[in-house]
């Protein structure tokens, strides 16, 4: 697994974790300390920030799981993938794009997302 995929997969399991003491522990481990995350409904800096937007989106969403969908393709210190939200089996309602970059370390320093599919 390339070093993107793997960022990529850690990014997906960080979104899905429901416990909010691994959530942080999760985002800690990824994100720099004042990493961003910016989409078109959201703009936060720092581990505790993005931290309360991945837990907003759970119980905006509950039960949802994302997925990655498609492959991880990167170049220098920056990746892009898409992923999906919805139940764990079936079709998901909600798809996007995210492009990360990283630092030196590895660790997510920015993010930005773009929502392909979203509900009406």
């Amino acid at each position: 697994m390339t070093e993107f995929a793997d960022v990529a997969q850690r990014y997906i399991a960080a979104w899905n974790e429901t416990d909010p003491q691994a959530r942080a522990d999760r985002v800690s481990a990824l994100w720099a300390a004042e990493g961003s995350y910016v989409d078109p409904l959201a703009d936060v800096r720092g581990r505790e920030q993005i931290a309360s937007l991945i837990a907003g989106v759970q119980d905006q969403f509950p039960g949802f799981v994302f997925r990655l969908h498609g492959d991880v393709d990167g170049h220098h210190r920056q990746a892009r993938f898409s992923w999906e939200l919805g139940p764990s089996e079936g079709d998901a309602p909600v798809a996007g794009s995210d492009v990360v970059t990283l630092d030196d370390e590895g660790r997510i320093t920015s993010v930005l997302g773009f929502l392909d599919r979203v509900p009406a």
